[in-house]
């Protein structure tokens, strides 16, 4: 009975030793530092009616380049609030495809303002990144978490894309990556509620 009893010792050791060394275990990623075992958001589409809509979101705070920047300033259009860092490999990958949805309704006109939101970094990362990407709408740095308090936990997860009305009403949210046909419909839809 003892000798079973230091076997199952022995195995259950090393069952949790193969687990502490497994590279892609939570501890080993906790331990790595590179901040890459995040959750995202699965790709998830709410849409809120005109009518549940709750007040306007109260954003303001410093662009990752240093100006100073509030969501009264645009005020009256489509606001896409995307909330995003350098260092989540999904924000990475739709960055081009917000860029070029961004590019077409500034090109055509549309009262739509796109608006970036950098998570938990600083603003001379966010900065570089932007630059990298050719993203050319502003986008708020970090600051503190101040930003992201202001949307009132809706953007629990990175990435997390929000349409705001033209009163800066939450319209619609997206948990995770948004693809440019879902974003520009969402889209359409609050610019076609005042059409």
């Amino acid at each position: 009975m003892r000798l079973v009893a230091v076997g199952m010792a022995a195995v259950l050791t090393l069952g949790v030793a193969a687990c502490s060394s497994d590279p892609n275990s939570v501890a080993a990623q906790a331990r790595a530092g590179d901040r890459k075992g995040f959750v995202s958001g699965d790709g998830t589409v709410e849409r809120v009616a005109g009518d549940k809509r709750d007040q306007p979101v109260v954003l303001k705070g410093t662009t990752v380049d240093g100006k100073a920047w509030a969501l009264d300033q645009a005020r009256g259009k489509v606001v896409v609030l995307n909330v995003w860092g350098s260092w989540c490999g999904p924000c990475v990958a739709e960055a081009g495809d917000l860029q070029k949805v961004w590019s077409t309704y500034s090109h055509a006109g549309k009262p739509v303002q796109f608006v970036g939101l950098d998570f938990k970094e600083g603003a001379d990362a966010g900065a570089a990144f932007l630059r990298s990407r050719g993203i050319t709408y502003p986008s708020l740095g970090y600051d503190g978490g101040a930003p992201v308090l202001a949307l009132r936990g809706k953007a629990p997860t990175v990435p997390t894309t929000l349409v705001l009305d033209q009163r800066g009403r939450i319209a619609a949210r997206v948990l995770g990556p948004v693809n440019p046909s879902t974003l520009s419909g969402l889209v359409d839809d609050v610019l076609a509620e005042t059409a």
